[in-house]
């Protein structure tokens, strides 16, 4: 049989995935987003540490014939992005995130300033605000617990609430989140500028009080004991951000600290970031839903803000002016970034004013205040 060249070069067109593009191109136009979402990563450095892995695995997932996210059938060995996936499947990716943020947290402003717990807990509007608002553009109730997350400010969270609840719109939930996120320094200002008078910026609140090393140990212990008891579920969540947290604040178990700072929360965001973008194929992602998803995210990220300004300023009143509402813009859980706004605007007020650490407390608050927001949307609406 003669070989011919040109036989072989059709055979071989004809069975690649530039062939296969012609029956999809939808598949094309994901691989395109995926290149707008890298740009967004390097050349903008949106949240770069997560965008870019989930930029890649979308571009993987929607290389075709490729065979990445099949499932294991009859014996046969499953693709690779599959078994990433089983990691948020099962939650393992975020709660090892949640461990990792433990480990680098100082809880010492909340337990300085307990009622800083009310401004976490008012920075969760957000998450209420926009379920309902996702109920009204008939999403089902699972589904709009899943998007309303996002108002946490919170990624991990928003990807294990969406991977149980809501796995078809995991890509979209997770992206709006952490560009959210990223956008803080844009979104929050305005708000809290509008929201806010020049004489309530300029307070300079007083020095807090010093945390001992037994009320730093003691806290993560109290809390997990308690906040899983009560709601179950946030057991994934809120175990590991304080097992991270006694870690770190023990003093016997540095390089388990360093650990889970470090190595272990920057592998396990790489196969995090590839799980999510592997979920983000065409006939799931190019859908009119995600455009609302992205709404959702943007209302929830300024009601949440707007949550946490409005009782801000409620202790300002009945305190007399001792607590500055800026602080409370920090409610969500974006940590540290939502504090460091509220620093920037507190001194672009008054040059003299140092909010950082009074915001670290409302912000540290938020990141239980969502998990426990999204324990009981799981308890609630999970299977």
């Amino acid at each position: 049989m003669q070989f011919s060249f040109f036989s072989a070069l059709g055979s071989i067109l004809a069975d690649s995935g530039f062939a296969a593009f012609l029956e999809d191109p939808r598949s094309l136009i994901m691989i395109l987003i995926s290149f707008v979402l890298l740009y967004l990563g390097i050349g903008k450095r949106f949240e770069p540490l997560l965008l870019i892995p989930i930029a890649f695995g979308m571009l993987l997932a929607n290389f075709p014939l490729t065979g990445l996210l099949n499932a294991p059938v009859d014996g046969s060995s499953p693709g690779m992005l599959w078994v990433f996936y089983q990691g948020v499947q099962h939650a393992i990716y975020p709660s090892i995130i949640f461990l990792g943020i433990g480990a680098m947290t100082d809880f010492g402003p909340l337990i300085a300033r307990p009622s800083s717990l009310l401004l976490g807990a008012a920075a969760q509007l957000g998450i209420f605000s926009a379920f309902l608002l996702a109920l009204a553009l008939g999403f089902p109730s699972a589904v709009a617990a899943a998007i309303a997350i996002i108002g946490g400010a919170d990624g991990p969270t928003s990807i294990l609430v969406a991977s149980r609840l809501a796995a078809d719109y995991l890509p979209a939930i997770a992206i709006a989140a952490y560009s959210y996120m990223a956008l803080i320094p844009l979104i929050q200002p305005p708000i809290m500028r509008l929201l806010t008078t020049r004489k309530e910026r300029e307070i300079k609140m007083e020095q807090l009080r010093p945390v001992s090393k037994t009320e730093k140990i003691i806290f993560p212990i109290a809390v997990a004991t308690v906040v899983i008891l009560l709601i179950p579920d946030t057991a994934p969540l809120i175990g590991m951000l304080m097992l991270g947290n006694l870690l770190r604040e023990c003093g016997l178990t540095d390089r388990l600290s360093d650990t889970a700072q470090n190595a272990l929360c920057n592998i396990v965001t790489i196969f995090l970031g590839l799980s999510v973008g592997c979920k983000a194929i065409a006939s799931t992602f190019l859908t009119w839903d995600t455009i609302k998803i992205i709404i959702l995210g943007l209302l929830a990220f300024i009601f949440s803000t707007v949550g946490g300004l409005v009782f801000g300023k409620i202790m300002c009143k009945l305190t007399g002016g001792k607590v500055n509402p800026l602080i409370g813009s920090a409610g969500v859980s974006a940590v540290p970034m939502a504090a460091r706004v509220s620093q920037v605007e507190g001194q672009k007020a008054n040059p003299v004013n140092f909010l950082l650490m009074h915001a670290m407390g409302p912000n540290v608050a938020g990141v239980i205040g969502s998990a426990v927001a999204a324990g009981f949307m799981l308890k609630v609406f999970g299977a």
